[in-house]
């Protein structure tokens, strides 16, 4: 049943809502007793999820309920968006428009106090539900405006995410955002932080075929918002003229990717993206979208030509002082034992993090300090540099150095750009003689030496990341049997590589390709849990991907089809040159109806009716306004003559020749043409002729 708001007075609905739900509190003062905005369904769904369902039970609930606004309110990875910032136990925070709270839940486990602001009370009960075991949590429910002269001016992050957008809905001026984000900076201390997430108005993702996000057409915001709407977002430098305006200089941008909704990377104009990295695009949970280009393939032009901020799908804006982290990468759809952040700290003095998500994920980055110890010790004597880890116990964060250099994938995807597959064959060569080495039988093996782990700076290879090592040999083909595995399986651009012949270098039989990519498969399940990544979630929910090709094939089918083309003989029999295509001459499935002019030094014409085997009966035939259709000299055709105007044709291409000789015809002519069209196959179309040379 749809969730109706309650219509009792304004004391009597306030009076039976809860004020207090497990250690979350809620205000009720600001209440104008029904919620404006209200999924429906889904919130009753939701609220019974989290009343009586365990937070370990979210993801399964995701993976079965095959619903987006599931997935959006529930799914742990919502939070990533909030966790890199770095607030701490004595930060007040303010979150404005905190819905169900899958944002709030983050900020409270990181904060000191999170005060809410959300116009929902049935949303603002879910999020407290959710919550309720938060001590540190307080809601106002009501209308922003009502409630902002009475909140406090001294929190360290205000925090709008999804929420910029309708600035219009919540301020009625004539520059509603300039003064939404004068009132929002009221409230943070002077060297606090202002928080934006917002959708980019020129996000690669609009103009490869998604959607936009709010109103759900095709362009929109590229176009403006040509129909209205509620919500508006921005480029980059319509934020900029934004903060001009407000008098904010002091402000940096980040780049939550694929967007800030579901975001597993977190990239900064300190760390932008690399080539190679863009390729998790297909992202239409929400809408079916058309796929008008390679978006991958699109990211790797604009970030080569050092444009990527302006096609961000979304930005990350926050004032005030600027943050150490400069990138965060999360895998927090693991099992929870593997679930860590992987940052980049520091502007220039820079280092490498992998911290915990949770307690039993600092017992898996423990074993990396070990690692390092015997990765060092196999290789010692080789080329290959193993980059230097350290662990903290007290925090469970593995820190490693910052290396330059350039990914052996990238190198490689140059070499297969640009057709050079003897230089391919030698980075192949090199990088399976390095991992071959091992002089001392050191019983160590890093399982995960992809390509993308290993950092290339001249001579000085450097692997980067060892989180899936083993302390036993493994044999090196089947690391580098993964390698390229996981490398050819990432981008259908690499399908052009010979893999027989490197396979057969490596010594790898067909049987054993497959046993290699069952053991694949199982490592993946054993990492994750056996949870769906989300692009198999988009898969369950049902959403498509439309290839714009495809759809531009059928369409110029539904062109082709209606049209007709006319030939002309000037004396010297027909040709293409002398032809034409008149579009748009079906009136329905099956019926021609067309004008033809043309001059008097035309000696026949040729119309072709259709591109496949067909009976064609010519039901007028009306030449400057005289019938000549009973005229049975009139007409020939490259098919059966059925009679004088009835035609069938066994070939794809039909014609029916209209010869002049047999009329009058003037200085310029007009012949009026009507076909009645019957599509047949061939067998049909064959029994057909040949009963008619049974009668005659």
């Amino acid at each position: 049943m749809a969730y109706t708001p309650i219509h009792l007075n304004e004391d009597e609905l306030i009076n039976r809502l809860p004020k207090l739900i497990g250690q979350v509190s809620l205000n009720y003062d600001y209440y104008g007793g029904s919620d404006l905005y209200s999924d429906g369904d889904i919130e009753d769904r939701l609220l019974d999820i989290v009343k009586n369902r365990s937070k370990y039970e979210y993801q399964q609930i995701i993976e079965e309920s095959m619903s987006w606004p599931i997935l959006y309110h529930l799914s742990a990875i919502r939070g990533n968006i909030v966790d890199f910032l770095p607030i701490t136990k004595e930060d007040k925070v303010l979150e404005i428009g905190s819905g169900c709270g899958a944002i709030t839940e983050t900020l409270a486990k990181k904060a000191k106090s999170v005060t809410c602001v959300d116009l929902s009370a049935r949303r603002s009960q879910i999020n407290a539900y959710r919550n309720q075991d938060c001590d540190n949590i307080n809601i106002y429910v009501g209308n922003f405006s009502d409630i902002e002269p009475h909140l406090d001016t001294d929190y360290d992050y205000v925090c709008l995410i999804g929420v910029f957008e309708y600035g219009s809905s919540y301020i009625n001026t004539d520059t509603p955002y300039e003064d939404f984000l004068k009132i929002i900076l009221k409230h943070k201390k002077d060297n606090g932080r202002c928080v934006i997430a917002i959708e980019n108005k020129y996000g690669l993702k609009y103009w490869a075929g998604c959607k936009e996000d709010h109103n759900g057409e095709f362009f929109s915001s590229i176009e403006g918002y040509p129909n209205g709407g509620s919500a508006r977002t921005f480029t980059i430098n319509g934020f900029r003229k934004i903060f001009k305006a407000c008098n904010v200089s002091d402000y940096n941008f980040y780049y939550p990717y694929p967007d800030y909704k579901l975001p597993h990377t977190i990239f900064s104009d300190d760390r932008l993206p690399l080539k190679g990295e863009l390729t998790d695009n297909l992202r239409n949970l929400d809408r079916d979208r058309m796929l008008l280009f390679d978006e991958s393939r699109a990211f790797d032009e604009i970030i080569d030509d050092g444009e990527y901020p302006l096609f961000s799908n979304s930005y990350m804006v926050i004032t005030g002082p600027k943050i150490d982290t400069i990138y965060a990468k999360y895998s927090n759809d693991r099992k929870p034992e593997f679930a860590i952040k992987t940052e980049i700290l520091g502007i220039n003095n820079r280092c490498v993090q992998k911290v915990p998500l949770n307690s039993e994920a600092a017992l898996h980055l423990k074993k990396l300090s070990n690692i390092y110890e015997k990765l060092v010790k196999r290789y010692e004597g080789s080329s290959l540099k193993i980059n230097k880890c350290s662990f903290d116990e007290k925090t469970g964060i593995a820190t490693f150095d910052f290396e330059e250099g350039e990914t052996l994938e990238n190198l490689l995807d140059e070499a297969v750009k640009h057709g050079n597959m003897e230089r391919f064959n030698e980075l192949i060569d090199k990088y399976i003689n390095l991992i071959s080495y091992n002089p001392n039988n050191v019983e160590i093996t890093d399982f995960d030496m992809i390509f993308a782990n290993i950092l290339v700076n001249g001579d000085n290879w450097t692997v980067i990341d060892y989180e899936w090592s083993y302390e036993k040999i493994i044999d090196p083909k089947k690391v580098a049997f993964r390698a390229l595995y996981c490398y050819v399986l990432e981008d259908d651009r690499r399908n052009s590589i010979d893999m027989d012949s490197i396979l057969n270098k490596l010594g790898i039989t067909q049987r054993e390709t497959s046993y290699y990519i069952e053991e694949e498969e199982a490592f993946q399940k054993e990492v994750t849990g056996n949870h769906k990544a989300i692009g198999e979630i988009r898969a369950t929910i049902g959403t498509y991907a439309i290839s714009s090709e495809k759809l531009f094939n059928e369409e110029l089918k539904k062109i082709i089809d209606k049209r007709i083309q006319v030939y002309y003989d000037y004396g010297q029999g027909y040709s293409e040159e002398n032809s034409k295509y008149i579009p748009d001459v079906y009136e329905d499935n099956s019926h021609i109806s067309v004008d033809i002019n043309f001059d008097g030094n035309v000696k026949g014409l040729r119309i072709d009716p259709a591109d496949q085997r067909c009976l064609v009966k010519v039901t007028e035939l009306v030449l400057n306004g005289e019938n000549i259709l009973n005229n049975k000299k009139i007409m020939e055709s490259n098919g059966k003559a059925l009679n004088s105007a009835t035609f069938a044709f066994n070939t794809m291409d039909p014609n029916i020749n209209i010869k002049l000789n047999e009329v009058l015809i003037r200085g310029e002519n007009e012949l009026h043409v009507v076909m009645e069209i019957t599509p047949m196959t061939e067998k049909l179309v064959v029994d057909v002729i040949n009963s008619v040379k049974k009668i005659f």
